[in-house]
């Protein structure tokens, strides 16, 4: 049974490839003449409608289809740091077009640096090299940049794929560095499955799946909170709704 998946799980991955680079290149006719020829912060909001619907055609196709709760916690006219966590390459792909409004997620720079794909993903991206800490302070002061253009930020605080067997892996100070310089409220984001789908311990390995993403209440800065507090605050949240719905 072990090795038909393996087997079956790799055919999969070469139509999920085929599928996504084939609705990649369809979107990117009108990426080019209705995102990129804009500015921010309305090339941001162009992209993500657009990602919503190239995701709302491959993630079906490719067997994983996606079911987001929780958007009511999102108020009309506030934006907010929003947190994930990070079990695959699949996170990002879905938490940007799941967020409602316009959004831009830290992301690693050396992905900006594939063709065609790169132009989408700057888009949408603060890119950081973390090997540079030039680097990270510059996407320190992109991120509060995006927040005050009125838009969204994804974090995922975990900083990299959560490869051990507990629910979260302890988490950085960006994010809640972040929410208590701006005053923006943490909205936590509960990703589910995306690990069953695209394992980091699989090369090249594609499961179908059911992806769900789950945005709870807003955490907002209290008084006499601290950036470690604030942290220790969401990862419990965080982990406690995991624990309990995870299936």
């Amino acid at each position: 049974m072990r090795v038909f998946k393996a087997i079956a799980g790799r055919i999969w991955a070469v139509w999920g490839l085929i599928l996504f680079v084939s609705t990649m290149l369809l979107f990117m006719i009108p990426f080019l003449l209705y995102s990129y020829t804009a500015t921010d912060p309305k090339r941001t909001l162009r992209f993500i409608r657009l990602s919503r619907i190239w995701m709302g055609v491959f993630l079906p196709l490719a067997g994983c289809p996606l079911r987001v709760r929780g958007r009511e916690h999102f108020a009309p006219g506030e934006n907010y740091i929003v947190v994930c966590n990070h079990n695959s390459l699949m996170d990002i792909p879905i938490s940007s077009p799941a967020i409602p409004g316009g959004n831009k997620t830290i992301a690693k720079i050396e992905m900006a640096r594939i063709p065609l794909f790169g132009l989408m993903y700057r888009t949408g991206s603060v890119l950081v090299n973390r090997k540079s800490e030039a680097s990270r302070k510059e996407s320190y002061i992109q991120m509060r940049k995006v927040l005050e253009m009125g838009l969204h930020m994804c974090i995922y605080p975990e900083g990299t794929r959560n490869k051990t067997d507990q629910p979260l892996k302890s988490f950085h100070n960006g994010a809640f560095k972040l929410a208590m310089e701006s005053g923006k409220a943490i909205v936590p984001g509960i990703i589910f499955n995306t690990r069953k789908a695209v394992p980091s311990d699989q090369f090249f390995f594609l499961w179908p799946q059911k992806l769900e993403m789950h945005f709870l209440a807003p955490i907002p800065i209290q008084p006499g909170d601290t950036t470690e507090s604030l942290k220790e605050r969401t990862f419990q949240v965080m982990e406690t709704y995991y624990k309990a719905h995870a299936k």
